[in-house]
């Protein structure tokens, strides 16, 4: 990789976006250049923890970075990651891509006409328990995946983060990405259950996929659990993996004779949004193509919003 850095920046520094400041800030081959948030005291507090410098409009931040990270609500995605691609500059989306299907596509083509990268932080995808199941997943029949969390905190003036979205595009959409990555087939079927609870929009949904090759996949999410949890599992013809993305752990279960053998899956733990990023700043030296591409996320995000119509047109 190139010895140059590459001159990064943030828009939006609230509970994610201060994350992606931070490792910016330390990553070898990234400049940080500064950030910019419509809260100017919330830019002000988060460039000063950082050392670097908040900016007073996305204008003036444009002018003076190569790639930049998008953590805003998901409903602006379109508006802020547009401006930037339009002026040139690579991007780094925070998932999913966009609130819609057509806003997704129009990106996709904005990143082309403009000939830059667009990676979507679809995060799960740098956990290093993917990297195992990667290499150790041959012919997926059935999988499961558990995706719980607490619900968000209260914002002055605004719904707590994620709810202006469904828990499908808010956490579940981490699942179908990863499911969609590692079966590598049409979706033939979907059958989807749920219920707003606390916010306007689904807290809690529960998605059973049929594939084309014949693999089926049970995915449940929810923002209303008293625990967290982030796990899939994986049946193969014999063997079956269980991995944890949180605690970034696994076992391995072989068929042996009339029983299985369990094993500890070996994984060399790292924080996923240090590879993520990392990974999008050597895209951007090298011209390489994203992990997470924005025309995968827009396929993830197809289907996460296939499933949300299926949940309200079920429960009107």
């Amino acid at each position: 990789m190139t010895n140059r850095k590459i001159k990064v920046g943030v828009v939006g520094t609230g509970a994610l976006g201060q994350h992606h400041t931070r490792i910016y800030g330390e990553l070898e081959h990234a400049q940080l250049v500064g950030v910019f948030d419509v809260n100017p005291d919330r830019a002000k507090e988060i460039a000063d923890k950082n050392h670097t410098r908040a900016f007073m409009s996305m204008e003036e931040l444009i002018q003076s970075v190569e790639a930049v990270s998008v953590v805003v609500p998901t409903d602006l995605h379109r508006d802020v990651a547009g401006l930037l691609i339009q002026a040139g500059k690579h991007v780094l989306i925070e998932k999913p891509i966009a609130a819609t299907t057509s806003e997704a596509e129009e990106l996709v083509a904005l990143a082309k006409q403009h000939d830059v990268i667009v990676q979507v932080g679809h995060v799960e995808r740098f956990n290093p328990v993917l990297s195992y199941l990667e290499q150790a997943c041959e012919n997926p029949r059935f999988i499961e995946a558990h995706r719980l969390a607490s619900y968000p905190p209260p914002r002055e003036g605004l719904h707590p983060r994620g709810t202006e979205v469904s828990v499908v595009l808010d956490l579940m959409i981490h699942d179908l990405e990863v499911i969609l990555h590692l079966v590598g087939s049409r979706v033939r079927e979907i059958r989807a259950v749920g219920a707003a609870v606390l916010s306007p929009t689904e807290d809690i949904a529960n998605v059973r996929l049929s594939f084309e090759n014949g693999c089926v996949a049970n995915i449940t999410a929810s923002r209303i659990s008293p625990e967290r949890m982030r796990k899939i599992r994986v049946f193969q013809e014999d063997t079956y993996i269980s991995l944890d993305y949180q605690n970034q752990s696994g076992e391995l279960y072989k068929k042996e004779g009339n029983q299985f053998a369990r094993e500890e899956v070996p994984i060399e733990k790292e924080e996923p949004l240090v590879s993520q990023l990392r990974s999008f700043v050597h895209c951007v030296a090298e011209r390489d193509q994203p992990v997470v591409s924005g025309e995968h996320a827009a396929e993830a995000l197809k289907l996460a919003v296939q499933i949300v119509q299926q949940l309200r047109e079920g429960a009107s």
